[in-house]
């Protein structure tokens, strides 16, 4: 099934489970552009299907207002909230209340059970890519993959995290100490990672061996 068919199927099918009121007409109003770019340069590559999740989902804040998330991914038990954010309206419009209110109702959203993670739309329009990395190294915390995948890229994403724990460049002792494993497997890992660009080499000496190794900046200013 393309796309576009199934983000059809997908939205009628939401549609017919609000017959009336303000979430039907949220749905109608909130689903437009960012979000449905959202779905189709990021989840649909990654996933493949809208299986669990929701559109214009709404809850409630710790005032009791309404609050609609733009996407809520409830497969069982996990409580996963997706937002996709404009630079001018999440932060060149924001004033000092609603800037305290939107951290006010992150933080109450986390105290309910839910997790809040945030993609800038610049991301997921012009490097949908780091979005599709970013959001399964989410996903995999949470679930096995539904998928084989295979074992070197569950490392990969480990590194990643890892590299971003130890905020300082991460040496192949470092993966061969956290995996348990050897010191040539640890080293092909962190070269691979080298060639997809997410670590930057760093020479030592006056043959410039490869001790260490840096976040590349993208990935540094993601996040920092």
């Amino acid at each position: 099934m393309e796309f576009e068919e199934a983000h059809l199927h997908f939205i009628n099918g939401h549609l017919a489970a609000r017959p009336a009121g303000e979430r039907r007409g949220r749905l109608n109003r909130g689903h437009q552009h960012a979000e449905i770019l959202f779905l189709r340069n990021v989840w649909w590559p990654l996933r493949g299907n809208f299986t669990g999740l929701h559109p214009e989902y709404e809850l409630t804040d710790w005032r009791g207002r309404s609050y609609f998330a733009d996407f809520a991914w409830l497969p069982g038990y996990i409580k996963l909230l997706i937002e996709i954010k404009g630079y001018a309206s999440h932060v060149r419009d924001m004033d000092r209340q609603k800037y305290c209110s939107e951290l006010n109702r992150e933080t109450f959203l986390y105290a309910m059970g839910y997790h809040v993670i945030s993609f800038a739309y610049d991301d997921v329009e012009q490097r949908p890519e780091l979005c599709i990395t970013l959001l399964r190294m989410v996903l995999g915390r949470y679930q096995p993959a539904e998928a084989p995948v295979s074992r070197i890229r569950l490392m990969e994403q480990e590194v990643i995290r890892l590299a971003v724990q130890l905020a300082r460049p991460i040496r192949p002792h470092d993966v061969k100490q956290h995996f348990d494993i050897n010191y040539k497997t640890a080293v092909r890992i962190l070269r691979s990672l080298t060639d997809k660009g997410w670590l930057l080499p760093t020479g030592e000496g006056q043959q410039q061996r490869i001790v260490r190794y840096e976040l590349a900046r993208g990935v540094l200013e993601y996040f920092s």
